[in-house]
């Protein structure tokens, strides 16, 4: 499943148009249901999913946190939930199976030339989904507009905390 962005990026390498940013890796996407995502990492091994096990509810509300060992290309897998909802998936590569610049040549040719670049980040963004690049060798798909809402939602959170300690402060 993709999306589509609305943009005519082009890749350099071969000047196709470039592929709308994904959504989904294998069989899950971004904005799938705790539940739906926890049947389609039993259905794929790649995942090394144990079960119940490898879920985690996050400190914050309406979060959840899944975390699995994977397999061949797959060192570790995450997929972060808000409103019962996947937002982010996270997957640390196994550099003895692949290197850097071979996952960044492959997603440069595939989606064109990145949002942002820097020694550390790779990044394509669109009003739908970042696709991320980092060092060591993780990539992540995360829905740019659920996480635009959490960080709104925790500046709220952030700014009540300080009046409230602020006024707190004040009757000392």
């Amino acid at each position: 499943m993709s999306i589509k962005t609305g943009t005519d990026k082009t890749s350099k390498t071969d000047e196709k148009p470039a592929e709308p940013l994904p959504v989904a890796y294998r069989d899950i996407s971004l904005g799938m249901p705790v539940d739906d995502v926890k049947k389609m990492l039993k259905a794929d091994s790649i995942y090394g999913y144990r079960g119940e096990r490898d879920v985690s509810l996050l400190p914050t509300q309406n979060r959840v946190l899944i975390e699995s060992e994977g397999l061949s290309f797959l060192n570790r897998s995450w997929f972060q939930f808000y409103k019962d909802k996947l937002y982010t998936m996270t997957f640390k590569l196994d550099a003895d199976r692949v290197d850097f610049y071979s996952v960044f040549k492959s997603l440069q040719d595939k989606y064109g030339e990145p949002t942002s670049l820097d020694p550390e980040k790779i990044v394509w963004k669109d009003d739908r989904v970042t696709l991320s690049l980092e060092r060591p060798l993780v990539i992540k798909f995360i829905d740019t507009q659920v996480f635009a809402e959490i960080q709104n939602t925790s500046k709220v959170n952030k700014s009540t905390e300080e009046l409230t300690r602020k006024g707190f402060l004040e009757s000392l």
